[in-house]
């Protein structure tokens, strides 16, 4: 038996440890490698924590924490099951080696005045801000989280403060902002019609709610949630917000906090509002993401730009595996969330690699990366098959495992989005040979623009500086500190392949325990629930 103490240590630690060591940083500002050290240990330790929760979680189900001692709803709950746990994993991993590689970066191409300083307890913070939206078991906290995410992401996305990245930030930020307050108006109309805004008891006094204004409010917090995942047609800010920022930056949005929407709709649609009552609508919103992020991708000639549409195209599979409602298809989805977390990443830094190496990532100006960097190839060729949807990576086993979902619930419009979802890996493949092409293997004197290359490599500060191709300075090998995080993602994407059985059996676990409830509905005691109206303590089932 666990003692219900080790949980009360090891689900608060994931968000304390990051904000207690970004104020360290801040402390140490001016001693860059103490700041790298104590960023690097931290999330190794999150990372550690986190793996101990999944393997608790997935053995002992669901435990909350009430910090301060004080039970719903007055006080905070923290809540980790089987989602919230695999959620903090898969993140921890991409956090961990993604700051790795930015150390790595910083150390070989930067200089004195890159901002680590600011860089470094931003980072930590964002990460703290993921944390706690995922073990969050009211919707004030939730929203607290993402508001942690929006300031740390504000930050991260202008450093430098050229005109193209205060731009994108502003845009971003107008965004983010517009999406707060939408969740605010839902959490208003929330604890108006249920009178609390803890999750498990949201769970129960829902369904006294009047269905008309039940399905209002889960509509409302679509719109806020379907922004800050990406979902069409909110997600027309994304392709130009995330790839004016550095490399290692863009790769953490990209994989991660669009993630964070698809957490909060998961969440949503299996406990606070089940039944299914918005399926038809998030049906039609994933076939079109898919669809219409993969065509904006064709349409691209920057290789950022092209993952950055089909960073939303894939949200769409996430989205069908959710609104199909049963316990395979969200499985599915859960499966494919990791996947995509893992593989965009590994992409998004193998073009920072490639902008280091070639100057560039235009596809206008890229060409012979196959013969200058036969290793830089290999790193790209195969997490760019994985998206692409080729068997037996995980690509191919996460969106067979969504097609096959909504094969078994059958119906015209499944069909339509079974076609429209096979159709979209294709185009994901052809897209990404698109790119092996034409920056690997063609000739970069064949390239329109093959001659001009930025002055030097790119850390955290941007660069408008460009000179002929020929008269670069020579940037030598790839670093090790860079070349190294990027090859673990690989591995964990291989292994994810490798060990897609467990994997399958955690997320099947995980969606059936999302599915029925009970064991999250058994973590608020029956003595925490105050009627609304009279103040009158009553049980929550």
């Amino acid at each position: 038996m666990i003692s219900p103490d080790l949980f009360g240590y090891l689900i608060p630690s994931v968000v304390l440890i990051p904000l207690l060591a970004a104020a360290l940083c801040l402390v140490v500002s001016r001693r860059p490698r103490v700041q790298n050290i104590i960023t690097v240990v931290t999330l190794t330790v999150v990372l550690v924590i986190a793996g101990v929760l999944l393997v608790l979680t997935d053995q002992h189900g669901v435990h909350t924490v009430q910090v301060g001692g004080w039970d719903a709803p007055v006080g905070i709950t923290l809540v980790a099951d089987r989602l919230s746990a695999l959620m903090l994993c898969v993140s921890a991993i991409v956090l961990l080696t993604v700051i790795i590689y930015a150390v790595g970066q910083g150390v070989r191409d930067g200089d004195g005045d890159q901002p680590t300083s600011i860089f470094l307890p931003t980072y930590l913070a964002l990460a703290a801000g993921l944390n706690a939206a995922f073990i969050a078991g009211d919707l004030f906290n939730l929203f607290v989280g993402f508001e942690m995410l929006l300031a740390a992401s504000y930050v991260l996305l202008t450093l430098g403060a050229s005109q193209e990245r205060v731009r994108a930030g502003v845009s971003y930020t107008v965004v983010s902002m517009v999406s707060s307050m939408v969740f605010l108006l839902g959490i208003a109309l929330t604890y108006s019609a249920a009178g609390t805004l803890n999750l498990a008891q949201l769970s129960v006094r829902m369904a006294e709610v009047p269905e008309g204004l039940r399905n209002t409010i889960f509509a409302v917090f679509l719109v806020a949630f379907g922004i800050k995942a990406a979902v069409f047609p909110l997600s027309t800010w994304l392709p130009d917000s995330y790839p004016t920022a550095p490399a290692p930056v863009t790769a953490v949005f990209a994989g991660l906090l669009t993630k964070v929407g698809v957490y909060a709709i998961i969440r949503f649609h299996t406990l606070v509002f089940p039944g299914g009552a918005m399926d038809g609508v998030l049906l039609v919103a994933g076939l079109l993401t898919m669809v219409i992020g993969i065509l904006g991708a064709i349409a691209q000639s920057d290789i950022k730009r092209i993952l950055s549409f089909t960073l939303v195209s894939h949200i769409g599979y996430m989205i069908f595996g959710i609104a199909l409602s049963t316990g395979y298809g969200l499985s599915a989805a859960i499966y494919y969330v990791g996947h995509h977390i893992i593989v965009q990443t590994t992409l998004f830094l193998v073009v920072g690699l490639i902008e280091r190496q070639a100057g560039s990532s235009s596809l206008r100006r890229l060409g012979s990366l196959a013969v200058a960097s036969p290793v830089l190839a290999v790193m790209f060729l195969i997490p760019a098959l994985n998206l692409g949807g080729i068997p037996p990576f995980s690509g191919f086993i996460g969106k067979l495992a969504v097609v096959q979902a909504g094969a078994e619930v059958g119906g015209a419009l499944m069909w339509v989005l079974v076609a429209g979802a096979m159709v979209t890996s294709l185009l994901s493949l052809y897209v990404m040979v698109r790119v092996w092409s034409k920056a690997f293997w063609r000739p970069r004197a064949d390239a329109p623009e093959g001659a001009v290359a930025l002055a030097k490599p790119l850390a955290l500060l941007p660069s408008d500086e460009y000179v002929e191709f020929d008269e670069r300075e020579e940037v030598g090998r790839m670093p090790l500190s860079m070349v190294a995080p990027t090859m673990a993602l690989i591995v964990v994407s291989l292994l994810m392949t490798v060990f897609a059985g467990p994997l399958l059996g955690v997320t099947d676990r995980a969606a059936e325990s999302l599915m029925e409830r009970h064991d999250y509905l058994d973590t608020i005691p029956l003595d925490a629930t105050p009627d609304r109206y009279t103040g009158s303590v009553t049980g929550v089932r």
